[in-house]
Formats: C-alpha cells, sequence, structure tokens
C-alpha cells in the first residue's frame, strides 16, 4: 500500500489490485475524519476533514488497516440490453487479437459486476472475470459520445447515461436509462450489481439530443419556465430572468457524500463570495443564490433585499418609473416590486454571486439546489423569462457588507498556492520545473468543469503508460497528453485516467473560480511543516 497526497485535504492510497481496492473502500466505513471515499481502478481517494484529523494521523489508520478475504458484497443483479453496432467495434476486437463476433460473444458471456462509479453519475465501471478485457482507451478522445452507448477501456464496461466527451471504445448502444433521480437508487449500475448484457437486433432510436428519453423528461422538469415552476407563486417574492449572462445559474454549498454514486460536490464556484453575499441580507452561508458568467438583468417581484458579490462590475438598480441608482458591491439593498438589477460585465473576476434575502427555492436534486453542468443535476441554466421563487429562511439581520476583494482582471498575474501530487513522479524533473516556474494562460476553453491553461512549455511525461481511473479532487490539476494542465472546478469528472501533478489548496479554490480568460498565473508550492 501506498499512500499519497491528493491534496491538502485529500490522500490517494494506492492498493495491489482493484479487489484489494475495493475491500479497502469497505473497511474505511465510519473512519474518524473521513469525509467521502471514491474507488478507483486500483486506488481509493479519501477525503477528509482537517478540523478532525491530520493528514499523518490518517495515514496512519488508512496503512494498518487489515482487509478479510470473504466475497465482495452484491447488491442485486440487472439486465442490460445491448445493441452492438458500435463504430469501434472492429477495432477493438482486432487490438484484442480476435474476431468480432467473439469479442461480442465473450462479453454476452462474461460474470459482470459493477466495481465503482464515477465520472458521470450512473456510469459504473463494470469489470468480470475474462481475461480477454483489457483494452487501450482511444488515442484520440471523441468531443461527442451519444447516451447509451456501451463502451470498453482498460479491464471495464461502461455505459454513458448522458452524452459526454470520451475516450472509450464503443462497441453498442442500448436504450436503458442508466440515471433516474427518482428511481432508488438512481443508478441502474451501482457499486456490487450484477450485470447480465442481452443482445437486442434493433433498440429504439435514441434522442437526438443526445440524451435517453428519461433524461430528457428529467431534463425538461429541472427548467424553470415562468409561473410553471411548482415553487414559483404569483402572491409570492421571485426573481426573473430580463437578460441572461454566458452562464446563469442557481448554486449552493452543493451535495457532498454522493461519490458512490458517481455524483461530485458541484455547488458555488466561489464559496466566499456565496457566504459574503448570504450574510449581507441575513441568510444562512449555504443559502441559493444565482451565479453569473458575465453581465445580466433581473427583475424583482414583491419588495426584498439583495446584495452582490464575487467579481467586481458596475452595479445598478432601475425603478419602475427609470430612474437609476448604483448599488455597492458587496452591501445589502432593498428592493421593491418591479426594480430592476442590472450587471456589467465584471472588471474584474469572472462570477458575479447575487444572494436575495430568504434565500433562492429551487426543486432539489439529491438535498441541493445546485446546478451540476457535467452530471446535469439540479435546475438548468437560467434563460430569459425564467422565474425563481425566494423563500422565507432568513434567520439573521441584514449586515453590512464584507470588504471588497482584490479579484484579478483579464492579463492579470495571480499565484495559486498548490500540493504537488498525486501522480508527480510521472513527470520528469523538468516538468516539475516548468510547472511552478513558468506563467499559465487562461484558456477560453474553460467553464464550471475545468480551467484549460496554456503555457510556453508543456509538461512532460516520465511514464507514459495509460493510468488506470482514479479519483479526482475538486482544484486538481489533470495533465492530458497535450502536456497542457487542466484545472478542475466544481462540476468536474469524480474519477479519471489521466496523470494529476498537483492539487489547488482548499484556501486557493475560490480564487480560481474567478479567473477570467486572459488571466495569468503561477502555481506556488505548498511549504509544509
Amino acid at each position: 500500500m501506498r499512500i499519497l497526497t491528493a491534496s491538502d485535504r485529500a490522500l490517494l492510497v494506492e492498493a495491489a489490485d482493484l479487489d484489494e481496492a475495493m475491500r479497502l473502500n469497505l473497511a474505511w466505513e465510519g473512519v474518524p475524519g473521513i469525509v467521502e471515499r471514491i474507488p478507483g481502478a486500483r486506488t481509493v481517494l479519501v477525503r477528509f476533514d482537517p478540523q478532525r484529523v491530520s493528514a499523518a494521523d490518517l495515514a496512519i489508520v488508512l496503512a494498518s488497516t487489515e482487509v478479510d478475504g470473504g466475497h465482495l458484497p452484491r447488491s442485486g443483479q440487472v439486465t442490460v440490453p445491448v445493441q452492438y453496432d458500435g463504430e469501434d467495434l472492429a477495432e477493438a476486437a482486432t487490438l484484442l487479437g480476435v474476431s468480432s463476433d467473439e469479442l461480442v460473444n465473450r462479453h454476452l458471456a462474461a460474470d459482470w459486476q459493477v466495481a465503482f462509479s464515477g465520472f458521470a453519475p450512473g456510469f459504473g465501471y463494470v469489470v468480470s472475470g475474462d481475461p480477454l478485457f483489457d483494452v487501450p482507451r482511444r488515442s484520440s478522445p471523441r468531443t461527442r459520445v451519444p447516451a447509451g452507448s456501451v463502451a470498453l477501456a482498460g479491464p471495464f464496461t461502461g455505459v454513458y447515461p448522458r452524452e459526454s466527451p470520451g475516450g472509450w471504445q464503443l462497441i453498442g448502444r442500448t436504450d436503458a436509462v442508466m440515471w433516474d433521480i427518482d428511481r432508488d437508487p438512481p443508478a441502474l449500475l451501482s457499486p456490487g450489481v450484477r450485470v447480465t448484457f442481452e443482445r437486442v437486433r434493433a433498440t429504439a432510436r435514441l434522442a437526438e439530443n443526445g440524451d435517453s428519453p428519461g433524461a430528457q423528461r428529467r431534463a425538461a422538469a429541472g427548467h424553470a419556465v415562468p409561473d410553471a415552476d411548482p415553487l414559483v407563486s404569483p402572491t409570492r417574492p421571485a426573481v426573473e430572468v430580463v437578460r441572461s449572462s454566458l452562464q446563469l445559474l442557481v448554486q449552493d454549498a452543493g451535495r457532498p457524500g454522493f461519490a458512490a454514486l458517481g455524483v461530485s460536490a458541484s455547488g458555488v464556484a466561489d464559496r466566499r463570495a456565496m457566504r459574503d453575499a448570504n450574510r449581507a441580507v441575513g441568510n444562512r452561508t449555504t443559502a441559493a443564490v444565482l451565479e453569473s458568467v458575465g453581465g445580466m438583468v433581473l427583475r424583482f417581484r414583491g419588495d426584498g433585499v439583495a446584495a452582490v458579490a464575487g467579481a467586481l462590475g458596475s452595479l445598478q438598480l432601475t425603478d419602475v418609473d427609470g430612474a437609476a441608482r448604483p448599488v455597492a458591491q458587496g452591501e445589502p439593498f432593498a428592493t421593491v416590486d418591479g426594480d430592476e438589477l442590472s450587471l456589467g460585465h465584471p472588471e474584474s473576476g469572472l462570477r458575479y454571486v447575487i444572494a436575495v434575502r430568504g434565500g433562492l427555492r429551487a426543486t432539489p436534486a439529491l438535498g441541493s439546489g445546485s446546478s451540476d453542468t457535467l452530471a446535469g443535476l439540479g435546475p438548468k441554466p437560467l434563460q430569459p423569462g425564467d422565474v425563481i421563487a425566494i423563500g422565507d429562511d432568513a434567520p439573521h439581520s441584514v449586515e453590512p457588507g464584507a470588504v471588497t476583494r482584490d479579484l484579478p482582471a483579464s492579463g492579470d498575474v495571480v499565484d495559486l498556492e498548490i500540493t504537488l501530487g498525486p501522480r508527480d513522479d510521472w513527470f520528469t524533473p523538468a516538468a516539475l520545473e516548468t510547472l511552478t516556474g513558468q506563467e499559465w494562460t487562461v484558456t477560453p476553453r474553460s467553464d464550471r468543469v475545468g480551467i484549460r491553461l496554456q503555457g510556453d512549455a508543456p509538461l512532460e511525461r516520465s511514464i507514459c503508460t495509460e493510468l488506470p481511473s482514479e479519483g479526482a479532487v475538486t482544484g486538481a490539476i489533470q495533465v492530458p497528453p497535450d502536456g497542457q494542465p487542466v484545472l478542475f472546478l466544481p462540476d468536474h469528472p469524480l474519477t479519471g485516467g489521466y496523470p494529476i501533478i498537483g492539487a489547488v489548496t482548499d484556501r486557493s479554490l475560490d480564487l480560481a473560480g474567478q479567473l477570467a480568460p486572459g488571466t495569468r498565473l503561477r502555481f506556488i508550492v505548498k511549504e509544509t511543516s
């Protein structure tokens, strides 16, 4: 067993194989200080609360764990109908040295079981005892893999629950709904489930937008529309979107604790901004807020109090008679029915956070109203005409705003504190020097999943073999084959197959969520005592 640093709040434990990783994951249920566990192909990522246990003390507990050799628990059985017509079927068969027919027959006959979940909600890593199945990923991942695609990578079979990018070998497709928030459990392929694949000659055509019919219905149900949302009432306060931004989302503290289902915590990208805005209006610090990338216009229904934190830009409140007045960033301000709040393009920072007294009311998914853009959980991105209900949970008095933060603008240089690991040993000494020695530029190809960075010199790997899928934390710095890093933000996949060279520390995460395209950054390694 090797125990590696995954961040300042997480350890990555290497096991001998998948079986031992599954046993260790079960053995650590209820260990004090552990917040969440994310099993991988040969690892378990252990997130911990540093207020309850130190990394050093937790490592001693983990290293002393003994696992029994009994059978791993099973939790039911499902049958997945598959039409074996995938684009990569012939290539995968060639890579395995068999015919397409033999690959299909072996796939049908194998004893499959879900080992763990990751990548996206409902994506189960399904493994069998047939040694045939050990397939390399595609050298060039697809930008679009349709929902229902049945695929191979390494020793695993997986089914894509919704349309997403992916580098697995596609061998077929199914109309089985992998993820249904109204089902118990929501994931069809949850850990421990035994899986039988059944060949069918034809399946119903998948939805044109890449989502299964069940996913389409759930997506439609999560989209707020004027006065159609069950939480919206003409007699209650609400906020209407007049003009949307590049991305306008409902966010809260997220939904931690569902890693076993393949669900990341998600939540607001700038936690400090959420706390500041909520405190200003007297809410609980975790109350649901709006998170906006760029400028927008909101109209208030009914009287209330609001505050804007996060990015810095021009803020203006206009009443029904057209009289306008400026709004101070971070300060609470009164609103009356018909007032419109205009937010200009941020002059520094990237994301505004808007809180209203009483909090926003969004239909929860797994206990949270936050929007997870990768998983498709929670309310959809808001559009003009959408209406969001305002709640009445404001237990505190209105407070003066917090001190305005000094956030970077495009072109500025900022420092982000990081820890190295868990896979820094997969890179050359020169790459480690490059990571901290050169500036990295935030590219426009960035979102809540991750910030794509560009540097003059790419990071060179010393180990070029495939990395079995393993867990990743928010703030992880993953390095794809081109050597240009991706810094994971709240909507990142739970597991991945590219090495992670380091991770942004918890106290730098909020700043990372405010980096606009064009911002330059330097990574500073955290000094350990």
